[in-house]
C-alpha cells in the first residue's frame, strides 16, 4: 500500500489544515443544501406550479444522476492531476448557472436541461469530490478529515429544508432558487482554502498521469465488487430517501408542520452518527465501523412500520436514518483508502462509483412509482432488503481484508 509524503511548507501547519476542513465542510453544507436537496424542498411545489407528474418532475434529479455517473471518473482523474480547488469552485459557478435556469424552466426540455447543468455541479462539489481534494493533499491520514466535513455537510438538511420553505412562502420556488444560486456564488470563495497543486506535490506533478500509477491489491476484483455493490445500494437509497423523505413523513399521518419538524431529525441523527464517528471511530478499523450504517438503517425502517402511533417513534427513524446515512458517507470515502490505498483514490473511486450514480438515477422516480402504486411501506420494506445485502457486503470486505493479511 502507497503512501503519500507529507506537504512541505506552510501549508503543513495545524492552522492551514484547520482551515481547509472547516472551509470544505462549511462547502458541503451549501452544496448538499443548495443543490442535492432541491427536488426535496420543492419538488411538489414544481409539479403544482407546472401541472406536472411527481415522476416526471422526480425525472430531472434522476437525469442529474445520470450525469453524475457519467462525469464520475473524470472529475475523479483531473483532481488526482490538478487537485480539487479549481474543479470544486467550478462546482459552485456550475451549480449557480443550474439554479438560474431550473429557476426560468416554462416546459419540460428546459427543466431537464437545468437538471444536467446541476448534476455535472454536484459531481465536481459533493463529498466524493471533497473525499478525493482531501486524499490528494492528505493521503493515508485524510479519513478524520473526511469525518469532521461530513460534520457539516449533516446539516445541509436542517439547514435548507427550513430554509427553502420560508424563501418559497416569500417569493415561490422560483425566487427561492435565485437565492440559491447567490449563495452558491458567495460560498465558492470558502474553496480558495485549498491548496494549489503545486503546493501540494509541486508544479513537476502536473504532468503524465503515470505519477499516479497504483500498486497491485490483493484480491482487488472481489473488494471492488463487494465495495461496489455497497456503494450502490447506499446511494440508491440516499437518492431516493432525499427525493421523498417528506412525503414518507407525511403518509404516517402527521401534520405538515409535524412533518417538517421530524425531518429536522434527519440532519441531527447525521451529525450525531458523525460525532461519533470523530471521538470513537479510531477506535475500530474503518470495515468495522463499516457494518454500522447497514445496521442503524435497518432498525430505523423498523420503527418506521410504527410511525404512526407516536412522534416519538416517527422522530427517532427519522433520527436513526440520519445516524446510518451519516455515517455511511464516511465510511463510503475511507474504506476505498484502507482497501487500496490513497495513490489513484480519485479515478479508481470515480470509475467504481459510475454505475453506483446510474443505478441510483432510477431511485426518485422508483420511489415515487412504488409509492403511489403500492404504499410507503411496502417501499420501506423494498429497503429493509436492500440494506440486509449491504450488511453482507460490509461483511464481505472484512473477510477479504482478512485473507489479505493472512496472506501478507
Amino acid at each position: 500500500m502507497t503512501t503519500v509524503s507529507p506537504r512541505p511548507g506552510a501549508d503543513a501547519t495545524p492552522s492551514a489544515d484547520t482551515a481547509l476542513v472547516i472551509r470544505l465542510g462549511l462547502s458541503q453544507l451549501v452544496a448538499w443544501g443548495a443543490l442535492h436537496y432541491i427536488i426535496g424542498v420543492f419538488g411538489a411545489d414544481i409539479a403544482r406550479s407546472m401541472g406536472w407528474s411527481p415522476v416526471s418532475v422526480h425525472g430531472g434529479f434522476s437525469v442529474s444522476l445520470v450525469v453524475m455517473g457519467l462525469s464520475s471518473r473524470w472529475v475523479g482523474e483531473r483532481i488526482d492531476r490538478h487537485g480539487g480547488r479549481r474543479a470544486m469552485s467550478m462546482g459552485f459557478w456550475i451549480g449557480a448557472s443550474g439554479c438560474l435556469l431550473l429557476a426560468s424552466s416554462r416546459d419540460i426540455v428546459t427543466f431537464y436541461l437545468a437538471w444536467v447543468v446541476l448534476g455535472f455541479a454536484m459531481r465536481l462539489s459533493l463529498y466524493d469530490a471533497a473525499f478525493a481534494t482531501l486524499v490528494k493533499v492528505k493521503g493515508m491520514q485524510s479519513q478524520q478529515s473526511m469525518t469532521v466535513i461530513t460534520l457539516f455537510g449533516g446539516l445541509a438538511s436542517t439547514a435548507f429544508w427550513p430554509l427553502g420553505h420560508a424563501l418559497a412562502s416569500i417569493w415561490g420556488w422560483r425566487g427561492a432558487l435565485v437565492a440559491y444560486a447567490v449563495i452558491l456564488v458567495v460560498s465558492s470563495l470558502l474553496l480558495r482554502a485549498i491548496p494549489r497543486v503545486a503546493t501540494v506535490q509541486g508544479a513537476a506533478q502536473t504532468g503524465p498521469a503515470s505519477s499516479e500509477q497504483v500498486l497491485p491489491v490483493p484480491h482487488e476484483a472481489a473488494k471492488t465488487t463487494a465495495y461496489g455493490l455497497g456503494a450502490t445500494l447506499i446511494l440508491f437509497m440516499q437518492a431516493g430517501m432525499a427525493a421523498h423523505f417528506i412525503e414518507l413523513l407525511s403518509r404516517l399521518g402527521w401534520a405538515i408542520g409535524a412533518v417538517v419538524a421530524m425531518s429536522t431529525m434527519l440532519g441531527i441523527g447525521q451529525l450525531l452518527g458523525r460525532l461519533y464517528m470523530v471521538f470513537h471511530g479510531h477506535r475500530f478499523p474503518i470495515l468495522w465501523m463499516n457494518l454500522l450504517p447497514p445496521s442503524l438503517l435497518l432498525l430505523s425502517y423498523g420503527l418506521y412500520f410504527h410511525g404512526d402511533r407516536s412522534l416519538v417513534i416517527a422522530g427517532a427513524f427519522a433520527l436513526l436514518y440520519g445516524a446510518g446515512n451519516g455515517i455511511s458517507t464516511i465510511t463510503r470515502g475511507a474504506v476505498p483508502v484502507a482497501l487500496f490505498g490513497a495513490k489513484g483514490y480519485g479515478a479508481r473511486v470515480g470509475r467504481v462509483l459510475r454505475p453506483a450514480f446510474f443505478a441510483s438515477a432510477a431511485a426518485p422516480m422508483a420511489f415515487a412509482w412504488t409509492i403511489a402504486q403500492w404504499g410507503s411501506q411496502a417501499t420501506v420494506s423494498i429497503n429493509v432488503v436492500f440494506s440486509a445485502v449491504l450488511l453482507g457486503a460490509a461483511g464481505a470486505l472484512i473477510h477479504l481484508d482478512s485473507k489479505t493479511r493472512r496472506s501478507a
